[in-house]
C-alpha cells in the first residue's frame, strides 16, 4: 500500500490493498489516467498506455506552445484525470467556469505534488476517516491555470485494508477577479474501452435502490438528482461492470459520492469507444461564485476496484462504510430491537395508549419504544406544526420526561421522532418568520405533505434548530432520534442571498444540514441517530457519517422488501439498514404475509417492529418472543459479518431470493432464503453458500445436521420439501421463508 513516485517516467502509482491507479504528468503539464485495475508492480512503466495519432477532424493544442507542439497531441483522445473544457478536448470536463470577461476556457496543468501519511478531513463535509495515520496514504497534486491564477488541488486517498481509492478537489482563487465555478465535479475517470455495463440504483418512494443493468452505449448515460436531496429515484452510485461479471467473478469499478444533495454521475463513451466516469454535484442550476482568495471544497468520492464480481466489491464497500465513514458510539455497539409506534397509532394517541403498547413491546424482549410524529405543537394531521418543537400538551400533559421515565421503568429505552428540516405554514414558527423558508418573492409557495422546507444556507436558521432540538434532548430520557425528511425542493431561492449566489442555495443547505448534524451528534453522542427521508429517500454516504443506520424504506412488505434491501446491499451494509416487521395486510401493497416472513426478511437489518403488538394473538406474541430472542443471538453478526448475494429477485422471474452473512472468522453464519409464489409439483431446490471454511463442518443450529464447509459451497443445502400435491406437510402457499443459523462444530 502506498503513493509512489517516479521522477523519470513522471508517474503516479497508487497501491490500495489490491489495486492500482496510476497517473502521468503529460509533456504538455496536464495530468493523463494511465490504469486503474489489478494491483501492478510499482516500477512498471505503464506510459505506452496513452496513446495519441493525427486523426480527421481532432484539433491538436495550440501551436504557442512550442515545447510540446505535436499535430498528432489532441485531448480528445487521451485519458484525463481532471479535464477542461475549451482546449480540444470535446468530451463533458469535470469542471466549468466562467470568468468576469465571459470566457470559459481554463487549462488545470500540474504544478507540484505532496504525499502525506493518513487522511485529512474535508471541511464542513463528511468523508472516510483514519484512526491510525498508517492506515492509509494520500496524494495531493496541484494544478494552476497560469492565465487566471486558479489553482485545484487533487486529493487521493488509499486504504491499506481496503481496495478503495477517495478523490475530491479543492479549488482556490488566487487571482484578482471573481471566478464563476459552473461545474466542479469530484472525480473523473477515462477508460480506453466501452466493453461495459452501467449498474445503478434506481426507483421510486416505497421501492426504493432497485437493481438495474444495462450495456453501454455511444453517447451519455446518467443517473442524477435535482430535488435538493439525493432521492429515492435515483442513488449517488454507479459501477462498471464487464459483460461477464457476476456476484463472484469478473471485474467492477465502484463510484459512490459522499454527499446528500444534487448529483450527477454520468457516463459517456465517445467515437473511439473511450468512455469517462464523472460523478458529483449536479451542475444543473449551480453556480458557486468565487471570489479572489475564496476556496470551494468538492464532496468526496469512494471508488473501489474488484475482479472477483459484485460482491467482493459490496464487501469493500460495506466494511469501509461501517468502519471508517460511520462515527460514534453505535458504530461498533449492538443496536437495539425497537418497535415504533407511527403504523400502531399515527397521529390518535396520548400517553396511556404509548405506555399500554410500550408494556406489551417490554414483555416481548423489545428494548426501545419510539414515538413518531404528532407529539408536538398542535399536530393532529400532517397540516401544521412542522417547526414548533414543543409537547403537545393536550396528548402528553406531563411531557416527555414524564414518558420517558415511565418507559425507562418498563426497562427500555425512549426514542422520538422528528423532522427539523421543514416548516408549517401553520405554525408559530412560521408566522414569526414567513421568509426563513425556501422560497422566491413574487412566485407561489408549493407545498409537499403541506409543508415548506426550513432554509438552512442561513445561520440564524441553524442555530435556531440546534436550540429547539437540543432543549428537548436535554430535558427527556431520549436514546435515539429519527430524523426525517419529506420534501423536495422547488421555488429554489433564499431571502438571505444575493442575486449573484442564489445558485448556491441547495449546496450551501446541505452544508447547513451537516453542520447541524455535526453539532447534535457530538453533544448527544450517546444518542442513536437513524435517518429517514419518507423511507430510503436520503439513503446516501453523506448521511451514513453523521448517523449510522437509515430507514431503508417505508415500505415494510416483505415480499417488496426482498428488491429493496437485495439493492441497498450493492453499496452499504446491513448495519446500515433499518428493517421492521409490520401489520398485515400491508399498509403500502395490502399484501398478506405470514409473521415468520416479514420476521426472516426483516432480520437481516437493523431489527424492529411497526405494528400494534397490543392486538396480536398470543399465538403471534410467542412468535415474536421467538424472534426476538433469535435477533438478539446473530445480532453482533447482522452487523459485523460479511454479506454474500446467492439468489437475486432481479434475475429471471425473481420468484427466489436468497442471502447469508458469515462471521469474519467463518465460525457462524445465517441464511436466509425466500420464495414469493408457488409452483404445482416443483422442482426440487438445493442453496449453494458462499463464504465457508471449506475445512471446517458446520451444524444447522436445532437439528442434527451436520456438512462440511465444502459440502454447503459447492454441492449446496437442500431446501425444505414444497408442497407436492400430497404431502400437506410440506411447505406450501404463496410467500414462504426459510432460515438456517450454521455453527462450526
Amino acid at each position: 500500500m502506498g503513493v509512489f513516485y517516479n521522477e523519470s517516467q513522471n508517474i503516479f502509482h497508487l497501491q490500495a490493498k489490491d489495486s492500482s491507479y496510476v497517473i502521468k504528468i503529460l509533456k504538455s503539464g496536464h495530468l493523463g489516467h494511465v490504469y486503474w485495475g489489478a494491483q501492478i508492480k510499482k516500477d512498471r512503466d505503464l506510459s505506452h498506455l496513452i496513446r495519441h495519432e493525427e486523426r480527421i477532424l481532432e484539433p491538436y493544442l495550440s501551436p504557442e506552445d512550442e515545447e510540446f507542439h505535436d499535430e498528432s497531441y489532441s485531448l480528445d483522445m487521451i485519458p484525463q484525470e481532471y479535464p477542461a473544457y475549451g482546449h480540444t478536448d470535446y468530451r463533458q470536463p469535470a469542471y466549468h467556469v466562467e470568468l468576469e470577461n465571459g470566457s470559459r476556457i481554463s487549462d488545470l496543468r500540474y504544478q507540484s505534488y505532496e504525499i502525506k501519511q493518513g487522511k485529512e478531513e474535508l471541511a464542513g463535509l463528511p468523508a472516510t476517516y483514519v484512526e491510525d495515520k498508517n492506515e492509509a496514504e494520500t496524494l495531493k497534486i496541484k494544478l494552476k491555470d497560469e492565465v487566471t491564477n486558479l489553482e485545484v488541488v487533487l486529493s487521493y486517498t488509499v486504504y491499506e485494508k481496503f481496495s478503495a481509492i477517495t478523490r475530491s478537489a479543492k479549488f482556490i482563487n488566487k487571482g484578482q477577479e471573481n471566478i464563476n465555478l459552473n461545474r466542479v465535479l469530484s472525480a473523473s475517470v477515462d477508460f480506453n474501452e466501452a466493453d461495459f455495463e452501467l449498474l445503478q440504483l434506481s426507483g421510486s418512494w416505497s421501492r426504493e435502490r432497485h437493481l438495474k443493468r444495462r450495456e453501454l452505449e455511444q453517447g451519455i448515460q446518467s443517473i442524477e438528482s435535482t430535488r435538493g436531496a439525493s432521492s429515492p429515484y435515483q442513488n449517488p452510485f454507479l459501477a462498471l461492470v464487464n459483460k461477464n461479471t457476476t456476484e463472484e467473478q469478473g471485474e467492477a469499478y465502484g463510484f459512490s459520492l459522499v454527499y446528500s444533495g444534487n448529483f450527477l454521475g454520468q457516463v459517456q463513451v465517445n467515437h473511439f469507444d473511450q468512455t469517462r466516469v464523472n460523478l458529483g454535484i449536479n451542475p444543473f442550476d449551480f453556480n458557486w461564485l468565487l471570489e479572489p482568495t475564496d476556496s470551494f471544497q468538492t464532496p468526496e468520492v469512494v471508488m473501489v476496484y474488484a475482479n472477483q464480481g459484485l460482491n467482493q466489491m459490496s464487501q469493500t464497500y460495506h466494511k469501509l462504510y461501517r468502519t471508517r465513514l460511520a462515527r460514534g458510539k453505535y458504530r461498533d455497539k449492538v443496536r437495539p430491537i425497537l418497535v415504533n409506534n407511527w403504523e400502531a397509532t399515527y397521529f390518535d394517541f396520548n400517553e396511556d395508549k404509548l405506555l399500554d403498547l410500550a408494556e406489551t413491546a417490554s414483555e416481548l424482549g423489545v428494548e426501545l419504544f419510539v414515538l413518531d410524529d404528532g407529539w408536538f405543537g398542535k399536530r393532529d394531521d400532517d397540516r401544521s406544526s412542522l417547526g414548533d418543537w414543543f409537547v403537545d400538551q393536550r396528548k402528553l400533559p406531563n411531557g416527555l420526561d414524564s414518558l420517558g421515565n415511565k418507559i425507562e421503568e418498563l426497562d427500555m429505552d425512549f426514542g422520538l421522532w422528528f423532522e427539523p428540516e421543514m416548516i408549517s405554514p401553520d405554525s408559530e414558527l412560521y408566522r414569526a418568520h414567513p421568509d426563513w423558508c425556501i422560497h422566491v418573492p413574487e412566485r407561489g409557495r408549493s407545498r409537499g405533505r403541506h409543508q415548506l422546507i426550513l432554509d438552512l444556507s442561513r445561520k440564524e436558521v441553524q442555530d435556531k434548530l440546534i436550540t429547539m432540538l437540543s432543549d428537548i434532548l436535554k430535558n427527556a430520557p431520549i436514546s435515539y432520534v429519527k430524523w426525517d425528511m419529506n420534501r423536495h425542493m422547488t421555488e429554489i431561492g433564499s431571502a438571505d442571498l444575493p442575486p449573484e449566489r442564489q445558485k448556491e442555495l441547495p449546496h450551501r443547505y446541505i452544508l447547513g444540514l451537516y453542520r447541524i448534524l455535526e453539532e447534535l451528534t457530538t453533544k448527544f453522542s450517546d444518542i442513536l441517530f437513524e435517518s429517514c427521508a419518507s423511507g430510503g429517500g436520503r439513503f446516501d454516504p453523506g448521511m451514513l457519517y453523521y448517523m449510522p443506520q437509515t430507514w431503508t424504506s417505508d415500505d415494510t412488505d416483505a415480499v417488496e422488501r426482498l428488491k429493496i434491501q437485495y439493492g441497498t446491499s450493492i453499496v452499504y451494509p446491513l448495519s446500515s439498514m433499518g428493517a421492521h416487521v409490520s401489520a398485515v395486510p400491508n399498509h403500502q401493497t395490502g399484501r398478506i404475509t405470514s409473521l415468520d416472513m416479514r420476521g426472516d426478511v426483516a432480520k437481516f437489518g437493523m431489527f424492529g417492529y411497526e405494528l400494534d403488538l397490543t392486538e396480536m394473538t398470543d399465538e403471534e406474541k410467542d412468535i415474536i418472543k421467538e424472534q426476538i430472542a433469535d435477533y438478539k443471538e446473530i445480532r453482533e453478526l447482522i452487523q459485523t459479518g460479511e454479506f454474500y448475494r446467492l439468489i437475486s429477485p432481479f434475475s429471471g422471474e425473481g420468484n427466489m431470493t436468497a442471502w447469508m452473512i458469515v462471521a469474519e472468522d467463518k465460525s457462524e453464519a445465517y441464511v436466509g432464503c425466500y420464495r414469493v409464489l408457488a409452483k404445482p409439483n416443483p422442482k426440487f431446490y438445493n442453496l449453494k453458500l458462499k463464504g465457508l471454511d471449506p475445512e471446517q463442518k458446520y451444524q444447522i443450529v436445532g437439528s442434527d445436521e451436520i456438512h462440511g464447509g465444502d459440502e454447503l459451497m459447492y454441492a449446496g443445502l437442500n431446501l425444505p420439501a414444497m408442497f407436492n400435491g400430497i404431502d400437506l406437510s410440506n411447505m406450501k402457499g404463496d410467500f414462504q421463508s426459510y432460515v438456517w443459523r450454521l455453527k462450526v462444530i
